[in-house]
């Protein structure tokens, strides 16, 4: 293994230090309805994001809560201590396409309409607030200063 090769892995073994992943596979909706539960966490710090996904009328929020619940185990095991308010964030949440189970459904005529049940495959990642270098310093230039408000 080139020497590049093992500074790039060094580094990416850094970043991933303070990241933890929770997936779900094969989750039985279509990625659309969850693509759309999950544009609201995106971004979002872990509790704020919980309690968005709690009072969500959609089915597949509670199927995103327990998703992100088990993200906060996973990160309270591998820090072996509690996580506190507003150091936890969502860094990305990805819904992809999982296995499509085709049906076919009974039509006039003798013909047959295909249904599919799709489902989907989703990945939560979350970070703490100093995990990388550019939220650390983006925190610490908004502390003291005065942020402008956009008038519109």
């Amino acid at each position: 293994m080139g020497v590049r090769k093992r500074e790039t892995a060094e580094a990416r073994k850094e970043v991933l230090k303070n990241t933890f992943i929770a997936r779900a596979v094969n989750v039985p909706t279509s990625p659309r309805k969850m693509r759309a539960v999950a544009d609201l966490i995106r971004g979002k710090e872990v509790y704020q994001a919980m309690s968005i996904l709690k009072y969500n009328a959609k089915a597949s929020s509670s199927l995103l809560e327990k998703l992100l619940q088990s993200a906060i185990f996973n990160m309270e095991k591998k820090k072996g201590e509690k996580v506190e308010d507003g150091t936890a964030f969502v860094k990305s949440i990805n819904v992809d396409s999982g296995r499509m189970l085709k049906r076919l459904r009974p039509a006039p005529q003798g013909r047959g309409y295909r249904v599919r049940k799709r489902s989907n495959h989703v990945t939560i990642v979350l970070d703490t607030i100093g995990g990388s270098g550019e939220e650390a310093v983006a925190v610490e230039e908004t502390e003291g200063e005065e942020i402008p408000q956009v008038r519109e």
